[in-house]
């Protein structure tokens, strides 16, 4: 059966909470899910949005949607003091990982996004990125070269082109069988499209 592909943001708050929930969902219904991170900021230039607490109005609900969510879910949540923040280190980061062992990118990524969302560490700076990357097994210096290197920075950028041209645009964003999904929220709708054969 299909994947289901999952587009985050490291910066994105429900796309933190859709990671810590959708490995289990898929394995309720016995499907795969393949990571891909993204970068939200390509996104809303393409669109003409903004983080959700940089919108008047909008911001303070957002704010309070995020903590308000986490609880909901039972996911714990703290708002980090530096938000929103660039994620291209993470972002190349994992995809370095993903190549090398998935597991371990995967761990890479709830180890970051935790990080972020529980524990205020400002994952925009590269030398947190790598001691995270670090803690899951990586090898720091190896990926602090790769890091450097215009490669990986090509290779995001090709990756987030990709999600785009698939209609991507937000975080947390999931396609399963051409069908896209966009938003934590929208997970029992997944789930429900995975059960049924669609709707």
């Amino acid at each position: 059966m299909a994947p289901i592909d999952f587009y985050f943001d490291f910066s994105s708050p429900y796309g933190y909470l859709a990671s810590e929930l959708i490995d289990d969902l898929a394995a309720r219904h016995d499907r795969l899910v393949v990571w891909h991170p993204i970068l939200l900021g390509v996104a809303f230039k393409a669109t003409g949005a903004a983080p959700l607490p940089q919108i008047p109005l909008k911001g303070d609900y957002a704010l309070r949607d995020f903590a308000r969510s986490a609880r909901y879910l039972g996911i714990p949540y703290s708002h980090p003091s530096n938000f929103p923040v660039p994620t291209q280190h993470a972002a190349r980061t994992f995809l370095w990982l993903q190549d090398r062992d998935p597991d371990q990118a995967r761990a890479f990524a709830h180890a970051a996004y935790r990080a972020c969302f529980t524990a205020d560490v400002n994952i925009a700076e590269l030398d947190r990125v790598l001691g995270i990357a670090a803690d899951v097994g990586a090898n720091r210096h190896e990926l602090g070269q790769a890091l450097a290197e215009a490669a990986l920075k090509e290779r995001l950028k090709a990756e987030v082109e990709l999600a785009m041209a698939r209609g991507v645009f937000g975080s947390p964003f999931f396609i399963v069988e051409g069908e896209p999904f966009w938003g934590v929220d929208r997970l029992p709708h997944l789930e429900k499209w995975l059960a049924s054969g669609g709707f």
